[in-house]
């Protein structure tokens, strides 16, 4: 597919401190493509003023549900979602590579329905000796590598429409997404080239994502 315009959906909920970084490095990537981007932030049940620190180029859509599939599924329902429009997603305690937009569509136009990338954890500094080293053991960095994250993901409106979009899933919408793709026949890239950067918290926004598995490993003997 070769996409003539890109949507990026960030579910938030009281992420005022976060978010200036995560919209910074989406304006970078999307400098980086030669089609227009659309940024969308779902601001869920915020009570922090997160809305404050969103740009005028970002369109904040306001929810109450505590749900982060809702939540995403909510950006993608707040915008028109053409024939050749690509879908993106990534979280409010990420940051994007400046190419990450750009290594996606590469992808696009080699074929990928839908482009599954890594994630690596931005700084380590105060957390339990040996986290780093639990993790990074058991993670797999490289293509091919089968690791889900809602904070690292692509694919086409076409693919996201016909399987019907994220489900209102507080937890492991991402899987679920990829799961009725591979089942519709959706080509997926594993692709250790797209990469974004993450938080290293343990107590996330959403039970059992990410934060909980680090927490998970924090406690592992």
């Amino acid at each position: 597919m070769i996409a003539d315009r890109i949507v990026v959906v960030v579910p938030a909920h009281d992420e005022r401190d976060l978010l200036p970084a995560c919209t910074d490095a989406l304006r970078e990537a999307a400098r980086r493509v030669a089609v227009p981007v659309q940024l969308v932030v779902v601001l869920d049940a915020c009570t922090d003023g997160s809305a404050d620190v969103l740009g005028p180029d970002v369109l904040a859509v306001h929810v109450d549900r505590r749900n982060v599939g809702a939540a995403r599924a909510g950006g993608f329902a707040a915008v028109a979602l053409g024939e050749r429009t690509w879908c993106a997603t990534t979280d409010a305690d990420s940051t994007v590579t400046p190419t990450w937009l750009l290594d996606q569509l590469t992808h696009a136009a080699r074929g990928a329905d839908v482009v599954a990338g890594t994630v690596r954890v931005s700084d380590w500094a105060g957390q339990p000796v040996g986290l780093r080293q639990r993790y990074e053991a058991g993670y797999t960095d490289a293509d091919g590598h089968r690791h889900v994250h809602g904070a690292n993901l692509g694919l086409t409106a076409s693919a996201y429409q016909r399987i019907g979009g994220f489900a209102p899933l507080a937890v492991h919408e991402d899987v679920d997404l990829v799961d009725r793709a591979l089942r519709s026949g959706c080509t997926v890239a594993w692709t250790g080239d797209v990469v974004v950067h993450t938080s290293s918290r343990t107590a996330g926004r959403a039970p059992g994502g990410f934060a909980q598995h680090l927490a998970d490993l924090a406690v592992a003997r």
